[in-house]
């Protein structure tokens, strides 16, 4: 007869741990005791939870799981960009990256391993979903890159981005609950408007967020300015077009007031004439947004875009200051290593 499969510990909430320890006759202290080790002292094992007895932690260890990512491997770019390989209990591998600037230590994150969307310019959208990450696997994530902003740069995380493999949006319960225990008092502390969600345009979703109150920022990866060619980069618009986002937007802003960015990768010959600039300023002013992340293309072996040339690239970026868009150039970070924007895949180049 087959064992029952023992319940993830991080996945009962402090009030359940209080009613698991009462239960078993023990002190109702003792649940805060656990949870401070698993969600504020990082604990992926029983055994590390010292102020414990013996036989407690024997006991936790008979009841419960503590599944955690583990660290595989990690990669580290001439400009201080660190891509690292996270394994988890399953063996799925997912990527993290550390960006860090004089200003800020920034995480950006996965919440899938793979991705569904088949975006023609991401080496994620050219792999295949194996599966969401749980919000506890995305914590991990967190904690780890944290770790490494610490030992490294002696510095904290200042910013998350959910940026990295999968669309945030289609694991949108996981993704809530682990910006929940982030931004907790009693998980990492850090604050919701230092976190960034970036969808591919997933309407019903981003509405969603706004009846949620969520209190982080969003990012939407647009890419292109007009339908007919963002469908040919991201097929989502088939489901999800430009006219059903704009209205998703503002209605995720009248609800939150939270800040809202545009994403836009430049190809060249594909969306970066001075006409597709103008379709990207018409649609700024259909939408509250803060600013247009203006990025620079890193090439995947999958795909056959190029970045412009560098005088396409500012004639784009005048045309926007012109017509008063708050527009900023991003340069790829991490590029050497498949780590930039893009380049996500679970490539075996690790060293």
């Amino acid at each position: 007869m087959q064992a029952a499969k023992k319940q993830n510990i991080r996945h009962l909430s402090l009030e359940e741990l209080q009613e698991y320890f009462e239960k078993n006759g023990d002190k109702r202290f003792r649940a805060k005791q656990v949870y401070e080790w698993i969600w504020q002292k990082h604990a992926h094992a029983f055994d590390a939870m010292t102020n414990l007895s013996k036989e407690l932690r024997q006991k936790l260890s008979e009841n419960f799981d503590l599944p955690a990512l583990s660290l595989d491997a990690s990669q580290y770019s001439a400009d201080g960009t660190v891509k690292s390989r996270f394994r988890t209990i399953d063996g799925h591998l997912v990527e993290g990256v550390l960006i860090p600037t004089e200003s800020r230590q920034t995480a950006c994150v996965s919440s899938q391993i793979g991705c569904s969307l088949s975006c023609k310019f991401c080496a994620t959208g050219y792999m295949d979903r194996k599966r969401n990450l749980n919000y506890d696997e995305i914590y991990d994530e967190v904690v780890f890159i944290n770790q490494q902003a610490e030992n490294i740069y002696q510095k904290k995380l200042s910013n998350i981005v959910f940026m990295g493999m999968g669309e945030p949006l289609l694991n949108y319960k996981n993704v809530l609950k682990a910006i929940e225990r982030i931004s907790s008092p009693d998980g990492l502390g850090m604050s919701p408007r230092r976190i960034t969600v970036s969808t591919a345009g997933v309407a019903k979703m981003i509405r969603q967020l706004g009846d949620d109150q969520v209190k982080f920022k969003l990012a939407l990866s647009l890419h292109a300015a007009n339908d007919k060619k963002r469908h040919e980069i991201m097929p989502i618009n088939d489901t999800n077009n430009i006219k059903s986002l704009i209205e998703a937007l503002n209605y995720f802003y009248r609800q939150t007031g939270n800040e809202i960015t545009f994403e836009y990768i430049l190809f060249k010959d594909f969306n970066d004439s001075l006409q597709d600039a103008d379709e990207l300023v018409k649609i700024y002013r259909q939408v509250p947004a803060d600013l247009v992340n203006i990025i620079e293309y890193n090439p995947i072996d999958l795909a056959t875009f190029s970045k412009p040339d560098e005088a396409v690239t500012e004639n784009f970026m005048q045309y926007l200051e012109k017509n008063k868009v708050n527009a900023r150039l991003r340069r790829s970070r991490g590029k050497d290593i498949d780590a930039a924007c893009g380049q996500l895949a679970n490539k075996d180049n690790f060293q």
